[in-house]
Formats: structure tokens, sequence, C-alpha cells
């Protein structure tokens, strides 16, 4: 699902189900962050990981820890961007050249409505006066939900290139259906905000791709050297 929405710069491995067979063991500086987690915690900690260093592989990049820096982000090797996600019952992590991509993020979330009252704190009043066109034209997508998966992905590629926080509200995405895409579309994030610097020119927005099928809506933000 995620590899599809990508570029083909990027290499992405996922994993579907919850079995834990032929995943990779966590490093020990790893496993210590999670020793007295509970079992679903530990699971998905481990099932993402293993997916980021399968993708290291692909990349040609050698397998390494995969830790959390500033505000919970993940630190990758020198040289490389990424991104990971994980859900009940799914986990991806994509990565790139950072010679090829500025940035990138990635959001899976189970399809499904959001939790009452959560829409409100994260969405714009533009946004939700076009998710409620999405639902009358195409009520089979959660459209709340795959919103909030956008600004996932957003904040995830926004991060590594400012260091800064980046509020729900700082962020006006416009979701864009594809006649031609019965599953899918473009997104256009419009940055509310100072955008980052790259290359020298200052962005004023993040555009990316959706999909809702399997179950699942996911997200995925490319930020390509301007």
């Amino acid at each position: 699902m995620i590899e599809e929405l990508l570029p083909d710069a990027v290499v992405a491995v996922e994993a579907h189900g919850k079995d834990e067979t032929g995943h990779t063991p966590l490093y020990p500086e790893e496993a210590a962050l999670v020793a007295q987690a509970v079992a679903k915690r530990r699971r998905e900690f481990t099932v993402v990981r293993s997916c980021a260093r399968r993708a290291m592989e692909k990349l040609g990049v050698s397998p390494q820890p995969v830790l959390p820096g500033e505000r919970g982000a993940p630190r990758w090797p020198d040289g490389v961007v990424g991104s990971m996600t994980h859900c009940d019952g799914y986990a991806a992590a994509a990565l790139a050249r950072a010679t090829d991509l500025a940035s990138l993020g990635i959001d899976a979330e189970p399809a499904g409505p959001l939790p009452d009252g959560v829409l409100p704190s994260v969405s714009l009043p533009g946004e939700a006066d076009r998710l409620r066109r999405l639902a009358a034209e195409r009520p089979g997508v959660h459209w709340d939900r795959l919103l909030f998966s956008a600004k996932e992905s957003v904040y995830k590629a926004w991060f590594p290139l400012t260091g800064q926080w980046l509020d729900f509200a700082e962020a006006d995405i416009e979701i864009r259906t594809d006649p031609d895409e019965r599953h899918g579309g473009t997104l256009r994030a419009a940055l509310l905000v100072p955008g980052p610097l790259v290359g020298g020119r200052r962005l004023t927005h993040f555009d990316g791709r959706w999909t809702a099928r399997n179950g699942l809506v996911a997200t995925a933000i490319t930020v390509p050297h301007t």
C-alpha cells in the first residue's frame, strides 16, 4: 500500500498481521526502550523496526538500530531520510537517499471514523467543509480518518526539515480524488506558517498521495529538492 504512494527513489517495506515470526530481533539499545512496555507496544515497536531494517538493506545501507531522537522522531543513518508508521495489524517503513529527497512522511490508520470530538480539534473549518463534500461524493471512505492520517504524514515530513512542532491548525490539507483511481488520489498541504528552506527556497506547501483499501487508510508526503 505505502510503496505505491511513493516515487521510485523510495524503498518501502510493510508487514500485515500480528505474527512476529520472521521479524528481525531488536538491538539491545532498542529493546531497552520497551523493556517495561505492554506486549502490544513491544510487538509494534519490533515489527516496524524490522520493516525499517529490511528497507535499509533494499537501499544498500547496513542495518542498524532505529532510536528515537527529538520529539520521538526516528534517527536514521547518515545520508538517509525516512519515516515509519504502525497501527493495529499493519506496519511500514519507507527510506530514501538524502540526495534523492529532502524529506518524507508516511502514515497508516485503521479505516473507521475518528472518535467523537476529535475532528474539530484536528481540522480547520475549510477542511471540514471539504470533508462533507467528499463524503457526499464518495461515502465509502472515512474522510475524517484520512485527514488525520494526512496531518500525521505532513508533520513527519516537516519535523526533520525544521526541528519544530507543527500544529494541526498550521497546515490546510486539500484531499483530491482521481476518477481514474478508485481507491486513492492526491493531496496538498498548504503551510500556514513559514515553511522550511529547501535548496534556498522557502516551501509554501507539501504534496502527497493517499489510498483507502484493505481496511486501512494511508498517506504519504514527499519533499523533493528544489
